[in-house]
């Protein structure tokens, strides 16, 4: 007998540990009722998260200073000298690119030092005024109630915060910085005073208010590094359109008043350079050009004085006639000479074209349109005799179109008419060349006599010449130097820039930071988060909360769902459907007997053992209550507590627990001798009895079944409330002699984890009758719920108590199980 109960508990070890592996795969995947369950128990932090976002989006707008941004427009009229003779549209990307490297050079001096040079003597930014708010400090341009006029030493400190309070009308509180002692004194308003190395005096501006009197104020003298940091970080000029020569210029700053001042300053100190440069390009042209009439007006003179005394050498000027009468001829001569070489020229192409058989290429044959040379020869018979050969050509060419050359009477006739017009216009060619080669050499010898004469005239006559080259030279180059030096007296008196602005600085515009944006940050990350904690507490929802999740997770069958009893406070579990025969509690446990009744019929003896995975989730409480329905019903109850280390029973009816179970087990007592009756005529029960050192050796003796047989004869239904089968195995021991076993899970108790144990069972022990539970579960149907009873013991907890040393194979069994 000892032998069957070790092989049967060795099974049951391999049968648990074995479908460890199979329990694992059993996850609850994803629940979506769940999910909008924790969505909903954590809307108000969700609300709370957003809530927080938009307040910290509104505390950084407000303790952030604002940024402002003010832009104006200009374009650049430059002129090139493509311009100027209207080639503008010849250069193609070339000229895009000149404009672009033009542009970048005008931005490059917009942003020069000679720009801020100017923006610092037009602009008081020499000295920053700030003012204390409540948070912010605020920089107080044009609207400082005083101001400060200093003088720098040699050991001056730029850029050095200095405090001021203003006492009175007539005095005022001076702090230095940490860095130069912290020294505070006070002074006389308008007296001079020594502070961080400048000699300096305070200056009213108007009257003052209480208001600023009771002000924190500081002032900053700038270096000009630190003024030349600041508007290279904060001033941006872009080209706007290369085509159109446009540029912005836009400066940020966090007082918009400020920032609209400095780009109309820069507009106008801008004008005003190019001015000066154009003025000085002027001077500089001016004064080249008074030091090259100085210069000419000498060579002037010295050539008139030559030109003098020749005169008065040789008294007369018809040498010069002569000379002039005779260069002359040779030019006209020589003109004629071009003309008559080009109509040589002209012959000679026509007789090529006309080999080539090439005088026209238009549709209508017009030979004086093709070549318009053709009507500088006189000769009109030349003339018409091309005409009619190019229409001959053309009318031959239209014909092979059609037809082969001499293929036809008319073709030939056509053909023979073109080779006698050439020949015609071969003869008028040649007599035409042979008389312009007549006339090109009488020319040359008319030209020959006119140079024999020029050479035959007198020395003087080409030392006259000589001087009178130069003279003339020198007068037109004085009439040119006059006028330009008119022109650039004009353009110094009228000199305009050439720019243009087309829209001044605009009212500063507030660039950052951004509300819209800031209110979206803050709102989206509280968005994200509260969609986070949702993430999270979906996470780390471990614990069954409600039906859905036990059908899904579980291949055992669903009883019924027992609602949370909230009447009293119980530090045990009670019999309650008694006293509340109409309460919900009860209804819901006769729901789940009258379910029972689908399994086994309440016909015939039925055996019910009641087990769930640790203490705490109600099986004691749902074993007594339906225990209760059941006897409720007229059938014979009798409750078997088995559950032999943590007996319960007995406290659910306010019973002792002398003798039991355990006496029963080893023949101490009869059955007969430990029932207990109840307030229920139909309803008894056994308590445990004293705790023995082998509870499951003895649930698995014979003498269990014999009793079980025995109370079968006097009970229609044997209710066994057995160990949690997650902590010892006495549970599955009574389940596998159980007609309907009943696995309780109570709901926002047990751990998902632990419907794993449920389907280990059925598949390692063959369970196909396994049934559940949901204990303690929350509805919103009106009735409170939670049952508020307590077992002095709960999951995580030692389960056994302080038992007398076992001993044996089945100490050891014990305590693998355990």
């Amino acid at each position: 007998m000892a032998a069957k109960e070790d092989a049967e508990l060795e099974e049951l070890i391999r049968n648990a540990g074995g479908a460890d592996s199979e329990a694992e795969e059993d996850g609850p995947g994803f629940d979506l009722t769940t999910l909008l369950a924790v969505a909903w128990k954590s809307l108000p932090w969700m609300l709370l998260l957003i809530g927080l976002g938009i307040t910290a989006s509104w505390l950084f707008l407000r303790y952030t200073p604002a940024e402002y941004k003010s832009t104006s427009t200009i374009k650049i009229d430059e002129k090139t000298e493509a311009g100027i003779l209207g080639l503008e549209g010849l250069g193609g990307a070339v000229e895009q690119k000149q404009n672009l490297n033009k542009l970048s050079g005008e931005i490059e001096l917009i942003k020069s030092d000679i720009i801020y040079r100017r923006l610092k003597d037009s602009l008081d930014l020499d000295v920053n005024y700030y003012v204390q708010g409540t948070v912010l400090e605020t920089e107080m341009y044009g609207s400082s109630p005083f101001r400060i006029v200093f003088e720098p030493t040699s050991d001056a400190a730029y850029d050095q915060k200095i405090n001021v309070q203003l006492l009175s009308p007539t005095r005022f509180r001076i702090v230095q910085p940490e860095q130069l002692g912290g020294e505070t004194a006070e002074y006389a308003v308008g007296v001079p005073f020594m502070a961080a190395g400048f000699r300096m005096r305070l200056l009213l501006d108007n009257a003052l208010t209480p208001t600023d009197l009771e002000g924190a104020y500081s002032f900053v003298v700038n270096s000009n590094g630190a003024l030349n940091e600041y508007f290279n970080k904060n001033l941006l000029v872009d080209i706007v359109n290369p085509d159109a020569n446009t540029i912005s210029i836009s400066f940020t700053d966090r007082n918009p008043l400020k920032a609209r001042a400095i780009v109309n300053k820069i507009d106008s100190v801008y004008l005003v350079e190019k001015l000066l440069r154009k003025q000085e390009q002027a001077t500089r042209a001016m004064g080249y050009i008074n030091e090259q009439l100085g210069e000419n007006n000498q060579k002037l003179g010295r050539a008139e004085e030559d030109m003098q005394a020749f005169v008065k050498r040789n008294g007369t000027y018809d040498v010069k006639g002569d000379v002039s009468q005779i260069t002359t001829l040779l030019q006209e001569q020589e003109t004629e000479r071009e003309k008559i070489q080009e109509q040589i020229d002209v012959l000679n192409d026509l007789a090529q074209l006309i080999e080539k058989e090439r005088l026209t290429e238009r549709a209508d044959g017009d030979v004086t349109q093709s070549i318009p040379a053709l009507a500088d020869i006189k000769d009109s018979q030349l003339s018409s005799r091309i005409q009619e050969l190019s229409d001959a050509q053309l009318d031959l060419k239209r014909a092979l179109l059609s037809y082969q050359p001499g293929a036809t009477t008319a073709m030939q006739i056509k053909e023979q008419n073109i080779a006698d017009l050439k020949k015609i216009v071969r003869q008028l060619l040649r007599k035409n060349r042979q008389l312009a080669q007549g006339q090109l050499i009488k020319l040359d010898g008319k030209r020959s006599a006119l140079e024999s004469r020029l050479r035959a005239l007198p020395e003087k006559q080409t030392e006259q010449a000589r001087l009178q080259r130069p003279l003339e030279l020198y007068e037109k180059y004085n009439l040119i130097m006059m006028d330009k030096r008119i022109e650039f007296g004009i353009s110094m008196a009228g000199a305009t820039a050439d720019f243009q602005i087309l829209s001044p600085a605009s009212v500063a515009e507030r660039i950052s930071p951004v509300k819209i944006m800031i209110y979206a940050i803050g709102l989206a990350a509280g968005i994200i988060l509260g969609l986070g904690l949702i993430a999270v507490r979906y996470l780390m929802h471990n614990t069954v909360t409600n039906i859905r999740e036990l059908e899904r997770s579980t291949g055992a069958s669903v009883l019924g769902v027992i609602p949370t009893y909230d009447k009293e406070k119980m530090a045990v579990s009670k019999m309650v459907v008694d006293r509340n025969p109409k309460s919900a509690i009860s209804e819901a446990i006769r729901s789940i007997r009258t379910n029972l009744e689908f399994i086994a019929s309440s016909k015939k003896k039925r055996l019910i053992s009641v087990t769930s995975t640790i203490s705490g989730e109600g099986k004691t409480f749902v074993t007594v209550n339906l225990a209760g329905i059941i006897a409720a019903s007229d059938q014979r109850v009798i409750i078997l507590d088995l559950d032999m280390r943590k007996p319960k029973v007995n406290l659910a009816f306010d019973a002792e627990n002398v003798k039991g179970v355990s006496t029963v087990l080893i023949e101490k007592h009869t059955w007969q001798e430990c029932v207990q009756h109840t307030s229920i005529p139909t309803l008894d029960f056994i308590s445990a009895g004293p705790t023995p050192p082998n509870p499951s050796e003895l649930i698995l003796s014979a003498r269990f079944d014999e009793m079980i047989k025995s109370l079968h004869e006097h009970y229609d239904v044997v209710m066994i409330d057995t160990p949690p089968v997650g902590l010892v195995t006495d549970g599955i021991l009574i389940m596998r002699k159980a007609d309907v076993p009943i696995y309780i899970v109570r709901a926002n108790y047990s751990k998902k984890s632990f419907l794993k144990n449920i389907n280990k069972l059925i598949r390692a022990n063959g369970f196909t009758k396994m049934t559940t539970i949901l204990n303690d579960a929350k509805t919103t149907g009106g009735y409170g719920y939670g049952y508020g009873y307590g077992y002095g013991y709960g999951y995580g907890q030692g389960y056994y108590e302080e038992p007398t040393k076992p001993t044996g194979l089945l100490s050891g069994l014990r305590k693998r199980l355990s």
